[in-house]
């Protein structure tokens, strides 16, 4: 589902779809779901602007192996033209057990956990034809590869080799929760293990919204500290906390469902840079309103009787298009500061 939704929503021109040792059956509803799904950039069906590699887990390894290669040189055939190319390897991990298995065909000396001893430098070498180029044509005509990299290790281990090779030369990662899943927390992105080594933040400060580096800084803090109190709570407890501690977990569980979570019921799959800035914004300033009625001494009880409909119009603000998102989060701020 999250690479069905990347394809159809990621600012690319092309999407290159490879199933890297995928189950038959799993390729099969690939092939059979993606000509089915519009593309809303174009309102025509997606499969128009899309290549897929088909390789089953019943076909050889070397073949295997050289999908990955047969993607990658296809996204480079786009790339030329001056396209802009999304290309997905699902998965790279079992690419990595095609090269083991080839390693050990091949009687080579073998490295951690039977990888061969170059895998790293063979991944690398997959990793680093993504990026930007000036074609021939001219300095106004530029092309892109990104390349979307599913890595699923055994056991959900993050400790074996293919996975520590891939964060050491990824420039982002998603980290996939099985816990979150369990939860129908969706899309089950651990938001505290994902990670980005791109220096976004001057990026976000001059597109999107002054505040935006702050704004993430006071996301990513309330929601360890969320993580850390249900820790707690799971041990001794909710009632062994404070007030004060208790409306971090209130505060927390209101981000996660009005913000970080996909409703199945609604047509949110993508949402607009703007939008979600006035609706973090919303959100953060109901938490500085809830803290601050805490530390005067009211009861968080009390203050979650009143605000009672705030919450309710902040968990719905997903709901509406942008423009009536936008004023409905700057009347919740206004009222909330006031």
């Amino acid at each position: 589902m999250l690479e069905q939704t990347l394809a159809k929503w990621a600012d690319a021109d092309v999407v290159v779809y490879v199933g890297c040792g995928e189950r038959g059956n799993e390729m099969t509803e690939v092939l059979i779901v993606f000509p089915s799904l519009e593309d809303p950039r174009l309102g025509r069906p997606l499969m128009e602007r899309t290549v897929l590699i088909a390789n089953t887990s019943n076909m050889p390894v070397a073949a295997r192996e050289a999908s990955i290669y047969t993607g990658l040189t296809i996204a480079e055939y786009f790339r030329d033209q001056g396209y802009h190319v999304a290309l997905m390897a699902d998965s790279t991990s079992r690419w990595g057990e095609a090269l083991r298995e080839v390693s050990g065909r091949l009687e080579e000396m073998p490295g951690e956990e039977g990888y061969p001893a170059y895998l790293a430098s063979r991944l690398a070498g997959f990793y680093e034809r993504a990026g930007l180029v000036e074609t021939l044509a001219g300095a106004d005509r530029v092309g892109s590869v990104t390349i979307i990299g599913a890595v699923s290790p055994p056991g959900g281990d993050f400790s074996e080799p293919m996975t520590q090779a891939s964060l050491r030369l990824t420039g982002t990662f998603w980290a996939l929760d099985v816990n979150l899943a369990r939860r129908r927390h969706f899309p089950a992105v651990d938001w505290i293990a994902s990670f980005t080594h791109y220096p976004l933040d001057g990026w976000f400060r001059d597109r999107v919204h002054p505040e935006w580096p702050r704004l993430r800084a006071r996301l990513q803090r309330l929601l360890q500290e969320e993580r850390e109190l249900e820790e707690i709570v799971q041990l001794v407890g909710a009632d062994a906390l404070g007030d004060p501690e208790r409306a971090v977990l209130v505060v927390g569980r209101l981000i996660r469902e009005a913000f970080l979570r996909q409703s199945a019921y609604g047509a949110d799959a993508f949402c607009s840079l703007r939008k979600q800035t006035a609706m973090l914004r919303a959100l953060l300033a109901y938490e500085e309103h809830l803290r601050r009625r805490v530390r005067a001494g009211e009861s968080l009880a009390t203050c979650l009787d009143a605000t009672a409909a705030i919450r309710e119009r902040l968990n719905r603000l997903y709901e509406h298009d942008e423009a009536t998102a936008l004023a409905e989060a700057e009347a919740l701020i206004a009222g909330l500061v006031s």
